[in-house]
């Protein structure tokens, strides 16, 4: 069986630490290691380990972060890395992260104490960002290689790296090109040495093709040398971009070895805000939205308001199924009522559409007029501001008025014949919520509402604020907005008004721009109007919507009826975000479409993890196939384990444990302080590195150990940084 396969075969099966079990006999158990399930991060201030870092922030797995540009830092020795708990060995980290491949320096002995650690305990090592050299088993760049920008390449996922840890990615690893007049990336394409040094290995796990010839270069690959086992990353990448967070989950894996804290998965659900209702449309010779507080014209005769039809609905259906994706459908009641009105008390065919097909849908409250519940908003100023009585103080929106918005929707849905749970509700604007600069705060009458009428989950704006907090009984569910805007039906409405928001005054634009110049979404130039919403418009949106996608992020997108409606501009969006996903992902790994509570539940669980990550009252070990995981009592624990794994004891019962994703099994799962949970894993423990080296018990610390010969500058981040790193030196 060739190297490869062997490779492939031990991640299938074994997956997990590297310490073997001992044998029998009276010390067995004494012998056996524990290995805590925390990771080191040795970071140096560079995006490499910053974004290895921030992945396992949003994932919940615990680390301890070492600086190495902080004066007075921690110092790396054998008391730092390891100890002994109740007469067992112990193994403080699981994993270890480091910058490069050594970047302490020759002679280190930090160096020396994490390369005999790794080795004693079977720990793996990743090198976020290093040189392509001889040290980790690759032939310089100069030797029929390529060192430079990799902006808009694509690698690929080699057979051993598809059979191990990146069995999750179809194939393909684009590498970002969104400017073509900047450097986006920068890397190494080498190929490994023909003549390794005794023992060692080199696997490639993803390479791409090197410039000038048919041979492919490594970009990640596992180096297994004396005993030990670096994951090799000879790319830079930051946590944005598409690249790394394609990797990142990999990564990740295959440093902890299938088994740890935390866990992320790619969701992606969809409002579609004011159903039933009409949205004012935006005028482009006025630059603004008739019917708008800022805007000083009458709506335009021959530009009427925007709301779905039946077509409309039914096309929905269709997309929704055809695409397996449920939209969330956030309904103002008072729409249908205003349609009835203005055509003599006939039905409402879109009404009826919607009800008949239901089921195809979530359903959410979006009050029935969609009114603003805030403060009482005195708009004879721009921008508006909060009315105030004779004594200064701010007049609310009733707690009446409010109730009856809730309340009166919730009715309304009900004679209809339209189901929905009355816990989710998306107020109109957000509004009821502090709304910067004009209302600071909530209003204070929203909240007894929100108990009064059974609501648990209330949308929040993510633009405005991106953590979830409580409003009375109820928590906050932040959704991104669509930069589709809610008062357009055409591509060429969207242009247009995309256009006045993001270019120059001096090519008609509105000013932002050069008011808030960080804005990302400036433009150098306005957009053709006939062709900028196709070209320019969706794909960047749709990019933006992706990453969040990948940022294991479950905060839902909005956006609105119109853009269902008329040319169903919105489905442009949606539709490129789906098709890119599925060409990168494969089909263990699915979208997540969540309903808003369930979203909202996540995110509480979350919060309250990480809290108790961050109070150090979270323990988690491996001694050989077992895991304990314990927490503060009532908190939920997310973990990550190999298929196979069964959770035992009075929360598991020898049940298989989470759900399958990702070619894991991950959840969360009850992990209190007198009841920890506890897993068995799969088979029995692996033999010390699938790429060869084993390690059949603990060893004693290798004083002689050889550990790669340090680097002596920082690998540079890209031309322009490598220039300035030559000119130091």
């Amino acid at each position: 069986m060739g190297r490869s396969t062997r490779l492939a075969a031990a991640w299938a099966a074994g997956v997990l630490l590297t310490v073997a079990v001992p044998a029998g006999g009276a010390h067995a158990a004494d012998t056996t290691p524990r290995i805590d399930l925390r990771l080191l991060v040795v970071d140096d201030g560079g995006p490499a380990t910053e974004a290895i870092r921030a992945e396992l922030a949003e994932a919940g797995t615990p680390y301890t972060q070492v600086d190495l540009t902080a004066a007075g830092r921690q110092r790396i020795d054998e008391a730092f890395l390891s100890d002994t708990v109740d007469g067992r060995p112990r193994a403080k980290f699981q994993g270890v992260v480091l910058p490069n491949d050594n970047p302490f320096g020759d002679g280190s002995p930090e160096m020396a104490a994490l390369a005999s650690y790794e080795k004693r305990f079977g720990i793996r090592q990743v090198d976020a960002y290093t040189y392509a050299r001889p040290a980790v088993g690759l032939n310089t760049p100069a030797d029929g290689g390529y060192s430079g920008p990799l902006d808009g390449k694509t690698a690929q996922v080699t057979s051993t790296g598809a059979a191990g840890p990146f069995g999750y990615l179809r194939k393909n690893v684009p590498f970002e090109d969104n400017d073509t007049a900047v450097n986006e990336s920068y890397g190494y394409l080498a190929t490994p040495l023909e003549k390794q040094a005794d023992g060692a290995t080199y696997t490639s796990l993803l390479d791409a093709p090197i410039p000038g010839g048919s041979a492919r270069g490594s970009l990640i690959g596992e180096y297994a040398h004396d005993g030990r086992s670096e994951l090799v990353v000879t790319f830079v990448a930051n946590q944005y971009q598409t690249q790394f967070r394609l990797v990142s989950r990999g990564i990740v894996e295959w440093l902890t070895q299938g088994a740890h804290l935390g866990a992320a998965r790619n969701y992606f659900g969809v409002h579609v805000d004011d159903v039933f209702a009409a949205d004012d449309r935006w005028d482009t010779k006025l630059k603004c939205t008739p019917g708008d507080v800022d805007c000083p014209g009458n709506p335009n005769p021959d530009s009427p308001a925007i709301r779905m039809k039946a077509a409309d609905a039914q096309y929905a259906k269709q997309w929704s199924q055809s695409h397996k994706l449920t939209l969330d459908l956030a309904y103002n009641g008072v729409g249908s009522e205003e349609y009835r009105a203005e055509h003599g008390g006939a039905a409402d065919p879109l009404l009826q559409q919607l009800v008949a097909d239901q089921q195809s849908y979530r359903w959410i409250n979006h009050t029935f007029t969609h009114a603003f519940l805030g403060c009482e908003q005195n708009t004879s100023v721009v921008p508006w501001k909060c009315a105030t009585d004779i004594f200064g103080r701010t007049r609310w929106v009733s707690r009446l008025k409010i109730s009856g918005e809730i309340d009166g929707n919730t009715a309304w849905a009900a004679k209809q014949g339209l189901v929905h749970d009355k816990d989710e509700l998306v107020t109109g604007e957000h509004s009821g919520l502090k709304t910067l600069p004009q209302q600071t705060e909530d209003n204070p009458e929203l909240a007894p509402v929100l108990g009064q009428s059974g609501v648990g989950w209330v949308a929040s704006d993510n633009s405005r604020e991106r953590q979830q907090r409580p409003v009375g009984s109820a928590l906050t569910v932040p959704r991104y907005p669509m930069n589709v805007y809610y008062n357009v039906g055409t591509a060429a409405e969207q242009t247009d008004e995309y256009n006045w928001l993001y270019t120059k005054k001096a090519d008609g634009g509105s000013g932002i721009c050069e008011k808030y110049p960080e804005t990302t979404t400036c433009m150098k130039a306005p957009l053709d109007t006939r062709t900028g919403f196709a070209s320019y418009i969706a794909p960047l949106e749709s990019r933006i919507a992706l990453g969040h996608v990948l940022a294991n992020d479950p905060r839902p997108h909005f956006m609105h009826q119109s853009n269902l409606s008329e040319q169903r501009i919105g489905y442009t969006v949606l539709e490129k975000v789906l098709a890119d996903y599925n060409g990168l992902f494969a089909d263990n790994t699915p979208l997540v479409n969540l309903r808003m509570r369930d979203i909202g539940t996540e995110l509480s669980k979350r919060a309250a993890w990480k809290t108790a990550l961050a109070a150090g009252k979270v323990t988690a070990y491996r001694i050989g196939n077992a895991v304990t995981v314990s927490a503060p009592d009532g908190t939920q624990a997310a973990v990550t384990l190999p298929t196979g794994t069964v959770q035992t004891g009075p929360n598991g019962s020898g049940t298989a444990f989470g759900s399958a994703y990702a070619g894991a099994r991950s959840g969360w799962t009850a992990a209190g302080t007198q009841t920890p949970a506890t897993f068995t894993l799969p088979g029995t423990a692996p033999a010390a590195h699938s790429a060869g080296a084993t390690a059949a018990r603990v060893q004693a610390p290798a004083a002689a150990l050889p550990v790669p010969q340090g680097v002596a500058h920082r690998v540079p981040y890209g031309p322009a940084d490598a220039a300035a790193t030559t000119a130091r030196r």
